[in-house]
C-alpha cells in the first residue's frame, strides 16, 4: 500500500496538479463573551436541523421561546471563566494544531501541504478558508472533521457543511474525507500515552471517561435494522453492522480499547455521557449522575478522560473542569484531576499528520 500511494504521488505530480490543502473542522464558538456573541453563536448552531432535528417549526418555537431567551446569558457566564488572554480555547487549541500538523506535513518531501481551520458555526468560516486553499492552488483537499466518532449532529454536520460550501463554487474541489477515527491506532495511541503518565503519577482509586452526549433517537436512526441501537442491554458490547454508525456504539468501544491498553479493570472504570440539552432522553448514563454516585461512594483520586473531545473548551474545561469537579467535592469525593484534551500534542499531531497523508 506505501508502495502504492508513492507512485500514485509521483503519478499526481507529474500530471502537474497542485499542492493539497488540508481542511481541518470543527463546530465553532463565539467571538467573545458577551451575551450578544453567544447567542448569535448559539442560533447559528441550534438552528442546524442535525443538531435539533425537529420540524422546523418546533425548532424555531424551541430556539426562539426556550433556549435563546434564557440560555445565552448562562452560557456567557461559563466562557468567561475558562476564556484566555488568546480567546476561545477551542480556537486558539485548534489553531496550534493546524500550525503544528502543518509543519509535521510538510516533512514529507513527496507532497506540498497547506493546512487551514475553518469552524463551522463562526471564525474562520468554511467559505474562507476555502478561499484560501484556493489562493495557495490547492484543487485537491483532505478535509478533517475534528470529531472521533460519527454523530449527525457533530462529523456529520460538518462533512455536509463542507460539501455545501464547495457545491457552490464554479470549481468544485475534489474532496476526500478522513473518517471518524475512534479505533484507528494514531488516536488511542496518542489518549493512551497521556492517560499512562496521568495514571503513573495520581494513581486515581477510578477513571471516569466521559464523552458528549447526544439524543436517544441520534443513535436509532443510524441502525437501519430498526431492531438494535438502544433496543436491548447489550446493543453496544461489540460493534457489528446494525451499529456501525452509532455514535454511542464507537464511544464503548474506544472506552474498551483504552482499558485493554492501560491494563485497567472494568471496575475502576465508567464510561458516561455528558452535555445533555432539554428533556427529551440522550444517551446514558449521565456523567452529572456518575459524577455524583462516585463521590458518594468516596471516591478519593477520580481521572477524567473525555475521549469524544480533541480540542479542550468549554465543555471539558468548564462543565467538568469546574462544575463536575465541584459537584464531585459536594457528593463527598476528593481530588478530581481532568486529563487534557489532545490538543496540540506532539503525538497527536503526527498521528493526524500520517492518517492524512494517508488519504492525500
Amino acid at each position: 500500500m506505501a508502495t502504492a500511494r508513492r507512485v500514485g504521488r509521483r503519478l499526481t505530480a507529474a500530471s502537474g496538479a497542485g499542492p493539497i490543502g488540508v481542511l481541518l473542522v470543527n463546530t465553532g464558538t463565539p467571538r467573545s463573551t458577551a451575551t450578544g456573541d453567544v447567542r448569535r453563536y448559539l442560533r447559528q448552531f441550534l438552528s442546524d436541523p442535525r443538531v435539533i432535528d425537529l420540524h422546523p417549526l418546533a425548532r424555531w418555537l424551541l430556539l426562539e421561546l426556550v433556549i435563546l431567551p434564557f440560555r445565552p446569558a448562562k452560557s456567557a457566564a461559563a466562557y468567561k471563566q475558562i476564556w484566555t488572554s488568546r480567546g476561545s480555547p477551542l480556537l486558539t487549541n485548534c489553531v496550534d494544531l493546524a500550525v503544528a500538523v502543518q509543519a509535521e506535513l510538510q516533512k514529507a518531501a513527496s507532497s506540498q501541504y497547506h493546512v487551514e481551520l475553518a469552524m463551522q458555526f463562526g471564525d474562520p468560516s468554511i467559505g474562507t478558508a476555502l478561499d484560501n486553499l484556493q489562493a495557495k492552488g490547492a484543487t485537491r483537499l483532505v478535509v478533517v472533521p475534528l470529531f472521533p466518532h460519527y454523530a449527525a449532529a457533530s462529523y456529520g454536520s460538518a462533512a455536509a457543511a463542507v460539501c455545501a460550501v464547495a457545491a457552490q463554487r464554479w470549481v468544485v474541489p475534489a474532496l476526500q474525507f478522513v473518517e471518524p477515527f475512534w479505533f484507528r491506532p494514531q488516536f488511542i495511541d496518542a489518549v493512551v500515552s497521556g492517560a499512562r503518565a496521568a495514571i503513573e503519577e495520581f494513581n486515581p482509586d477510578h477513571i471516569l471517561f466521559s464523552y458528549h452526549g447526544i439524543p436517544e433517537r441520534h443513535c436509532t436512526k443510524t441502525d437501519q435494522t430498526g431492531a438494535h441501537c438502544l433496543r436491548r442491554p447489550d446493543c453496544c458490547d461489540a460493534v457489528q453492522v446494525a451499529n456501525a454508525h452509532c455514535y454511542r456504539a464507537q464511544c464503548v468501544a474506544t472506552s474498551r480499547r483504552l482499558v485493554a491498553e492501560l491494563g485497567l479493570t472494568a471496575d475502576k472504570t465508567t464510561t458516561a455521557f455528558q452535555s445533555r440539552l432539554g428533556r427529551t432522553p440522550w444517551i446514558k448514563p449521565y456523567t452529572d449522575h456518575v459524577l455524583h454516585d462516585l463521590g458518594q461512594a468516596g471516591v478519593q483520586r477520580l481521572l477524567v478522560l473525555e475521549p469524544s473531545f480533541v480540542a479542550d473548551c468549554l465543555e471539558t474545561l468548564e462543565e467538568i473542569g469546574i462544575r463536575g469537579r465541584a459537584d464531585f467535592a459536594r457528593a463527598g469525593g476528593g481530588e478530581l484531576r481532568l486529563l487534557p484534551s489532545l490538543n496540540a500534542n506532539e503525538g497527536w499531531v503526527r498521528g493526524l499528520a500520517a492518517m492524512i497523508a494517508a488519504v492525500g
